[in-house]
């Protein structure tokens, strides 16, 4: 059996936009999907600014009720205490965000994160209930080497833990070989990795969570090549970086049934 999953569409800003630019970048985007008649039933759609953003995005969101989901970009393993310029997962969850992004390769390259800290980001996420968007992917070194999935399939089976087979959860699995090269992966290469990833969860966890959790796609994702991703059975979203900047282009990539003809 295969569970219906909602495709989501999560916009990682990155380090862009400052509190006023969320806003305004927030309410163009809830505009233009309401005047595109988008459905919510037919794609989920969530943003994740900086830290600093997320008070007037929450804000911005209840006060409109717009059916848009943040999240934060990272969290800490720790609960509280002396953690210069850390971030917890309590802290969050105060602000109603929904979801946290965990182990993208920036973390992981330019932080030294390693797997084991991304298993502590996820159990830290998971025990105030919010939805760990957990990152996993290969560099073109990795790819020669190991072939396709090994990596990241070793990378998800390292994060899993702490998780049980009630948790929710989001998988994302971002090539590193294509982020922000303008070279996506194709959706065959995608759909293989993915599928790889949630026979993982199956392995692991069981059929209802394997079923359900939603496995992203992210790497130089943009409107004119989402339909094609979107078309594989395993590729439930994307996730998606500089094409989030922009409302028009993100506003096209949520509403990619137009394009895959469903």
């Amino acid at each position: 059996m295969v569970a219906t999953r909602t495709p989501l569409i999560a916009g990682n800003w990155k380090m862009n936009l400052d509190h006023l630019q969320a806003i305004a970048f927030v309410q163009k985007l809830a505009w233009a999907l309401d005047d595109a008649k988008h459905n919510e039933a037919d794609a989920e759609v969530a943003v994740f600014p900086p830290f600093t953003d997320l008070r007037s995005v929450q804000t911005l969101i209840a006060a409109d009720k717009l059916k848009i989901n943040f999240g934060a970009q990272d969290v800490s393993t720790q609960e509280s205490g002396a953690y210069t310029g850390e971030i917890s997962a309590a802290f969050l969850a105060k602000l109603d965000a929904r979801y946290v992004i965990i182990g993208h390769s920036e973390r992981r390259t330019l932080h030294n994160e390693g797997d084991d800290v991304v298993a502590a980001k996820t159990a830290a996420a998971l025990k105030h209930n919010l939805v760990p968007v957990i990152c996993v992917g290969e560099t073109a070194e990795d790819l020669e080497k190991h072939g396709p999935s090994a990596v990241p399939v070793a990378q998800l089976e390292e994060a899993l833990a702490s998780v049980s087979a009630d948790s929710d959860i989001v998988v994302a699995y971002e090539p590193v070989w294509a982020i922000g090269s303008g070279k996506a992966a194709t959706p065959e290469q995608a759909e293989q990795v993915c599928a790889a990833l949630r026979e993982s969860l199956r392995a692991r966890l069981g059929d209802a969570i394997a079923d359900r959790t939603r496995i992203l796609y992210g790497g130089s994702v943009k409107a004119a090549n989402i339909a094609g991703f979107m078309r594989e059975p395993n590729v439930d979203g994307a996730l998606v970086g500089g094409a989030s900047l922009d409302v028009d282009e993100f506003a096209g990539i949520v509403r990619f049934r137009q394009h895959v003809g469903s």
